[in-house]
């Protein structure tokens, strides 16, 4: 069930979650993207080019901090108006540990059609994305 504008208050943290990144994972999205560019799977070129490592794709980290609005939504991310993010900090994948990316969902602002919710994205105690934003709507 989709949560209603009523159902929340400024302030409240709609969603915590903890999310794990493999290089598997890293190769599954370049292959659904597009996006072969070797540093995202390859160290020597990642090191060649004055990177500490391979680097996690931007766009699925973004794609990965949304996922706890959506469930937050039932499930329904046509709910969701807009996202945005700056992208501050790359999310280092280690060949044998991957990378855990923690996720917190907070209501940053509500009005008659929904809400702006506000995420905190962080790898290794670092923000990874910066005014990170979703904006959803919710029902009355």
């Amino acid at each position: 069930m989709t949560p209603a504008v009523g159902g929340v208050a400024v302030g409240d943290v709609i969603a915590e979650q903890t999310y794990h990144l493999d290089r598997d994972r890293l190769v599954r999205y370049a292959g659904a993207s597009g996006d072969f560019n070797p540093i995202h799977y390859r160290d020597d070129v990642a090191r060649t080019v004055g990177l500490p490592g391979v680097l996690a794709h931007g766009m699925l980290t973004m794609g990965v901090a949304v996922q706890p609005v959506v469930e937050w939504l039932g499930g329904d991310a046509g709910r969701i108006a807009d996202y945005q993010v700056r992208f501050t900090r790359p999310v280092l994948v280690d060949a044998d540990s991957g990378a855990d990316i923690t996720v917190v969902a907070k209501v940053g602002a509500l009005d008659d059609e929904g809400a702006r919710i506000d995420l905190t994205v962080t790898f290794g105690g670092e923000t990874v994305l910066g005014k990170a934003q979703v904006r959803v709507t919710l029902p009355a």
